[in-house]
């Protein structure tokens, strides 16, 4: 099942097992089945301080494999084959529950380590969902740390039932005690400051006790990535605060036009940017949210948590969001067929019928990765013509269940209450309604820039965009701008990265004229 360079790779791994484990898999007589026993019988084969057994695993999923210190009952435990993007999750598993330490602060560890109530998670998840893997390794990491934690990974397109018994139509859902606990991607310090509610408060003050910085950067993007490593090689210093590092790349599955990079995925292009952020001395504060920029003495962040950070500096690196179609239903059935990632939602609906609303290229991309999961798509671009790359609409259009409709205005998302059951839409040219009867509407019309908390404060276009000139300076001296957030014409990977460079040098040039500017007007 494993190929030999794979298994090359996860032998040098496993050495760095320190105490023997156990794998437990829970068969059936499914194909599924003998697909999990012989990758248990591969990994059990590459390292002496791993013992298989043939049992049941705690929750009594079949197909299923459960991992845990040997002696000990299992508090780990995968449902499905843990392989696609959640192969990296299983091999920690394996090396954290054989003793090999967690890459995480230590106040983090301790804080899993010191939680007492009796938690049972379980994680529904899809192979090819790039968000699902950060929350499964999260809870398994406190299953293994934390005797008082089981931790339960769910293929919901192996186990469908379930899904269809609870209504998952987004994954990640996690499921704390059989309560929905949330959907989407979560941090574990997201997740450990849900779970204990007096530890927000604590970091809030820990963070106003921080020092004033000489520049601080608001968003931790490509931009924000980009903006750290220059001014860090400049000897200022330098933070970044972000509600999560890598913002909307996290969630970019192919990277196809990164140059010097043939081809790449999203997170892990993210990892090679905190890490490269991380070998400069920059301090990091990860899972806080901007909600106020004031100008006094030094330029103030005052974030959701309470907190103010200081600084002589700022670059505003926020990034966008998806744009929304802002139509009745759509609120009400966000994350019950209404989604906006194919390539973590699209398994759930195998076999089904979906809508496509966007015509660009992430719309016919996302039609293209749908047709070989559902039965069929419907794309539906308010314009006349497509606005995606020929290449992608030849593609699309030589897809036998892919169909296209211009001029479409969706009007409304349809539901029973619990889930999408269909959509309407008006011809623009006829002025005709028409209904589709489907399980599912992916949207993809773009981008809104996350600039709600400066309205007011900072010049900003009529797209809600922050208004700089070539240099990233932005109508309050001292703040620049850089990335999706600005009026910076073209929303690329590559163009976020110079932005934010651009802005760093704009930046550290301001603060070494400052004292200066000073010196002569005393």
């Amino acid at each position: 099942m494993l190929d030999a360079n794979v298994k090359q790779q996860l032998d040098a791994y496993l050495q760095k097992i320190v105490n023997p484990i156990e794998v437990t898999v829970s068969l059936d007589d499914t194909p599924k089945s003998q697909e999990l026993n012989q990758l248990a019988t591969e990994i059990a084969s590459l390292s002496g301080k791993i013992s298989l057994t043939h049992g049941t695993t705690p929750s009594g999923r079949q197909p299923s494999m459960a991992i845990g210190p040997q002696g000990e009952i299992p508090r780990i435990e995968f449902a499905g084959i843990p392989m696609g993007h959640e192969f990296t999750s299983l091999i920690l598993a394996l090396l954290q529950s054989g003793g090999h330490p967690a890459k995480e602060e230590e106040a983090l560890l301790n804080q899993i380590k010191q939680l007492d109530q009796s938690i049972e998670v379980e994680t529904f998840i899809s192979l090819s969902c790039q968000n699902c893997p950060e929350v499964v390794q999260a809870f398994n990491l406190m299953a293994v740390l934390n005797p008082n934690i089981q931790a339960r990974m769910v293929d919901g397109a192996l186990f469908q039932d379930e899904v269809e018994q609870r209504n998952i139509m987004a994954v990640p859902a996690v499921y704390l005690n059989g309560e929905l606990f949330g959907q989407g991607r979560m941090t574990l310090t997201e997740i450990l400051d849900k779970l204990d509610s007096g530890s927000a408060a604590e970091k809030a003050a820990q963070l106003d006790e921080k020092d004033s910085y000489d520049v601080l950067i608001v968003g931790g993007g490509p931009a924000g990535a980009s903006a750290a490593i220059y001014a860090a090689r400049k000897g200022i210093r330098t933070g970044i605060v972000a509600e999560r590092f890598g913002g909307q790349v996290m969630d970019t599955m192919a990277i196809e036009n990164f140059i010097s990079v043939q081809a790449t995925e999203g997170p892990k292009l993210v990892a090679n940017l905190e890490q490269h952020v991380l070998s400069y001395d920059v301090d990091l504060v990860q899972s806080q949210k901007a909600a106020k920029l004031r100008k006094n003495e030094l330029i103030e962040i005052e974030l959701e948590s309470g907190a103010t950070l200081k600084s002589r500096s700022v670059i505003l690196s926020t990034g966008a969001r998806w744009r929304e179609m802002n139509v009745p239903g759509e609120q009400e059935y966000r994350g019950r067929g209404v989604a906006y990632c194919p390539h973590c939602d699209g398994p759930l609906f195998k076999g089904k019928s979906v809508a496509v609303i966007g015509g660009g290229n992430s719309g016919i991309e996302a039609a293209i990765d749908l047709a070989g999961i559902v039965e069929h798509v419907t794309v539906l671009e308010f314009a006349d013509t497509l606005r995606a790359d020929e290449v992608l609409q030849r593609k699309a259009r030589s897809l036998g269940n892919v169909e296209i409709i211009t001029n479409a205005m969706t009007t409304e998302v349809a539901g029973d209450g619990q889930r999408v059951t269909g959509l309407n839409y008006q011809d623009r040219i006829s002025g005709e309604t028409h209904q589709l009867v489907l399980a599912g509407v992916f949207v993809q019309i773009g981008l809104v820039p996350n600039t709600e908390w400066l309205k007011g404060d900072i010049e900003l276009s009529q797209h809600g965009e922050i208004v700089i000139n070539n240099r990233g300076e932005t109508s309050i001296p001292g703040v620049f701008a850089a990335g999706d957030v600005t009026t910076v014409p073209y929303k690329q990977i590559i163009i976020a990265m110079g932005s934010g460079s651009t802005a760093a040098l704009s930046a550290f040039d301001h603060l070494i004229r400052e004292p200066v500017a000073e010196e002569a007007a005393a």
